[in-house]
């Protein structure tokens, strides 16, 4: 009898129950009722964003996407080295709240860029991973072992700025834990053995990355470089004419770098009406991966403007925009070098 009475979702109403708990952000039809304690997100295909309380319809034009997405609290657990997976950090983590000083929220621009289908817990917190593991491997964050308070604090801060920087997200609490006892270190060894014989294997080259791919990370390009280049530009720096020019040289670059991107060809074509070939689709595919790599190195950049002198991070600035430049050239070329 009690199946009877269950309580089921309208016909074509989207199952939004994992929002809050094993999901950030999941993709809606137009007219979803966005759920309690959620926001609503409609994304153009500019990147502009605009926000729908709980409780409303969220109505997507015909150029829209529409998400809905719940601010959390959300905990996962993370492993900062990929060489010690025993050591983890216990992470707990909220979607800002709006701020009133910017015209898009961090978290709407990383939803309209890279929401997809949505955002699952595990995925997101795979991808904090990658970028912790990043930092602390290139040391613009550093966690040494008995580490110290003050160390740790360091450390948080930086943390705190590369995940607003990179995802729109605060964190709330962070604490050291001990994974030993739920890693297989038998499986994780063969693994590693597995991954190093096949790339010192002679074989024929990987299959190339999927079309949908690179139009993702050329969507990338297109919406998060103007954020970046904005990040770059409200950066106060100290007096001198030496930096200013270094700097004001830098957002050039990365407007020409952004316009490189926002006007990118077609991967299947050479030119209107001929065909490229496969060679040279799979190398502009490499360099649309390359340049998505520069750009999250950008992001993590950006973390370091608050807190650090600009002596020390114009070099970096410099190689990164050098490697947007090198692999949106190489992107634009038709023949494969």
């Amino acid at each position: 009898m009690r199946g009877l009475f269950k309580r089921t979702a309208p016909a074509g109403a989207p199952d939004t129950a994992a929002l809050g708990t094993d999901a950030l952000a999941l993709r809606v039809p137009s007219g979803t009722l966005v759920p309690h304690a959620c926001i609503g997100l409609a994304c153009g295909k500019g990147g502009a964003t605009r926000r729908v309380e709980h409780g409303a319809r969220l109505a997507a034009g015909d150029s829209e996407s529409a998400y809905c997405f719940h601010p959390g609290p959300y905990s996962t657990e993370l492993t900062p080295f990929a060489a010690a997976p025993e050591i983890g950090l216990q992470l707990s983590f909220v979607v800002d709240d709006p701020d009133p000083r910017v015209a898009q929220q961090r978290f709407d621009l990383y939803l309209a860029s890279e929401g997809g289908e949505g955002v699952s817990l595990a995925a997101f917190a795979l991808a904090v991973d990658l970028a912790l593991q990043r930092e602390l491997a290139q040391g613009n964050l550093e966690l040494p072992p008995c580490t110290t308070l003050d160390e740790w604090n360091l450390f948080r801060a930086g943390l705190n700025q590369l995940l607003y920087q990179r995802f729109g997200v605060t964190v709330e609490d962070c604490l050291p834990v001990d994974l030993g006892d739920r890693v297989d270190y038998a499986q994780l060894l063969l693994a590693r053995a597995v991954d190093v014989r096949a790339k010192s294997a002679v074989s024929a080259p990987a299959p190339s990355v999927p079309a949908l791919t690179d139009a993702q990370a050329l969507r990338r390009l297109f919406l998060e470089l103007p954020g970046v280049t904005s990040a770059l530009r409200l950066v106060a720096l100290p007096p001198g004419q030496a930096l200013f020019r270094q700097h004001q040289a830098l957002l050039q670059r990365l407007d020409g770098v952004a316009l490189l991107f926002a006007t990118m060809p077609s991967l299947e074509l050479a030119a209107p009406g001929i065909a490229l070939d496969v060679a040279s689709r799979a190398a502009r595919e490499r360099h649309s991966a390359g340049a998505v790599l520069a750009l999250d190195e950008a992001w993590s950049l950006a973390a370091r403007f608050a807190h650090a002198p600009a002596a020390s991070w114009l070099d970096d600035a410099d190689r990164i925009v050098a490697n947007l430049e090198h692999h949106g050239a190489g992107r634009r070329a038709s023949e494969h070098a």
